[in-house]
């Protein structure tokens, strides 16, 4: 018998195996910079290079193509899309000039000559709407890289051949939006250019995918997380990626030991790792924390092993620790969604709240209110995102600097501290005055026996007033 659970053991673990590599993983990577017609981008090749070796690494079957003319990238697009029928997960990634004309993006080829809009649209230009869709709409899960929001040469050209018509050339490519299972990520944001980066390296976007994408067990939205934070400390907050997802479950291009293929937790939650599978790591992690009292460190042990072996004890204890009277994590207000304990925010949940300029000032307020103190600027820089991170992680919150729908509302929710009075304003004191010597009260008048006071007292009244007139 003592036999039968390490065999069982090894059997989830080959059976986890085999699950993962009969995963069909296809990515289609472009870099185009030799540009023919406009000064050529340095760096596309390089980060088109580097992209498809990261995810070759991690069982990617990748179609891949540096400096395409049209007609290069339109075969390369046909062999991806006859490979993506079926996948399981597809990744598209181009670095390279990109132009949006009128709402809609198209890709550019090293032999582009664009002169007008009608170039753009009768072939000249790879429409990216409708190559996605003929490439990848029957794939299970479809990722979407476009570091093409750099500058872009053709625009005055086609302004200036356009005077007549109603055409917009935007300088960066134009917001989309990402279908069932679709995740979208630009360098940066709508109608806004990224960097290209040093000659001869990576741009600051394709660099910080690199680093962070194929992360082990790090699940895709967690780390575009991370890649926007880098992009935008590497650029001192002059590029922030943009992106658009309806991804339906957790997806990992490096899945965590243990866990089932990222493409089947795409349509279900991801199981948890089975016992066997918790890294040594994981293990003092979660004996350091075991006995905590303290329900951020619980948190942190979830967060960083959303498929933890522990979790399940980990959250029992969370609940535990909540429900006690002296439980460190403060009781959620009426009507506050308790998944505010446990549901995770990132870049993506915040902009899903639409937080105007005067909202996050709001927010900023009642955080100094709360005692967090931060400038009341109404952007959401640095020195606030340090603050909403210590806010969470006093809460009990998954800590992350950034807010999602069920953290804004407790927020709203909290009681708000007493305002304090407004100080009364202290004015000048006028300089003293010597007090005026008032005249001594004459002695009372005592009263002879048997004569009323009143009479007394009209009498001599009487008798000095007709001493004055004579």
């Amino acid at each position: 018998m003592r036999l039968a659970v390490p065999a069982l053991t090894l059997l989830c673990i080959l059976g986890s195996t085999l699950c993962a590599q009969a995963d069909r993983r296809v990515a289609l990577v472009m870099g185009n910079g030799a540009y023919k017609n406009v000064q050529a981008l340095p760096n596309p090749t390089i980060d088109a290079t580097a992209m498809a070796a990261k995810l070759r690494n991690v069982g990617f079957e990748v179609v891949e193509g540096t400096n395409l003319t049209r007609e290069a990238m339109t075969n390369k697009l046909i062999e991806f899309g006859k490979r993506a029928q079926g996948a399981d997960v597809a990744v598209f990634f181009y670095a390279g000039h990109g132009i949006a004309v009128n709402g809609i993006n198209y890709l550019l080829p090293i032999d582009a000559d664009l002169k007008s809009e009608m170039d753009v649209k009768l072939g000249a230009a790879i429409d990216v709407d409708v190559t996605l869709d003929q490439t990848m709409s029957d794939a299970k899960v479809k990722l979407v890289f476009l570091d093409a929001c750099r500058d872009n040469p053709f625009a005055e050209r086609i302004r200036s051949a356009s005077r007549t018509r109603s055409v917009t050339v935007q300088t960066g490519l134009a917001e989309m939006k990402s279908g069932e299972g679709t995740l979208i990520a630009f360098a940066t944001g709508p109608g806004q250019t990224a960097l290209d980066g040093q000659s001869g390296g990576n741009s600051p976007f394709t660099r910080a995918l690199l680093d962070n994408i194929a992360s082990p067990g790090l699940e895709i939205q967690q780390a575009m997380t991370k890649v926007r934070a880098q992009v935008n400390e590497e650029t001192r907050k002059q590029q922030l990626p943009w992106g658009h997802t309806n991804l339906i479950g957790t997806v990992y291009l490096n899945a965590p030991a243990g866990t089932p293929s990222d493409a089947a937790s795409s349509a279900q939650p991801t199981a948890m790792a089975s016992p066997a599978g918790g890294s040594e790591a994981e293990i003092e992690f979660w004996r350091s924390i075991r006995d905590s009292n303290k329900v951020e460190e619980l948190n942190a042990y979830v967060t960083t092993y959303p498929n933890g072996q522990f979790k399940p004890l980990a959250l029992a204890r969370i609940a535990s620790l909540q429900a006690a009277p002296a439980a460190a994590t403060r009781q959620l207000a009426p009507g506050v969604d308790p998944a505010v304990l446990t549901a995770e925010a990132t870049q993506l949940t915040e902009d899903q709240i639409g937080l105007s300029q005067a909202q996050r000032r709001d927010v900023q307020r009642r955080l100094t209110g709360l005692g967090f103190d931060v400038r009341q600027s109404g952007k959401f820089e640095a020195d606030t995102r340090t603050v909403i991170t210590r806010w969470q992680a006093a809460r009990g919150y998954p800590n992350s600097g950034f807010l999602n729908r069920p953290q804004y509302t407790a927020l709203l929710a909290e009681i708000q501290p007493v305002a304090e009075p407004p100080r009364p304003v202290v004015r000048q004191a006028a300089p003293p005055q010597q007090p005026r010597m008032q005249p001594a009260a004459p002695p009372p008048q005592r009263a002879q026996p048997g004569i009323d006071p009143g009479v007394a007292g009209s009498f001599i009244g009487g008798v000095i007033g007709g001493a004055i007139r004579r």
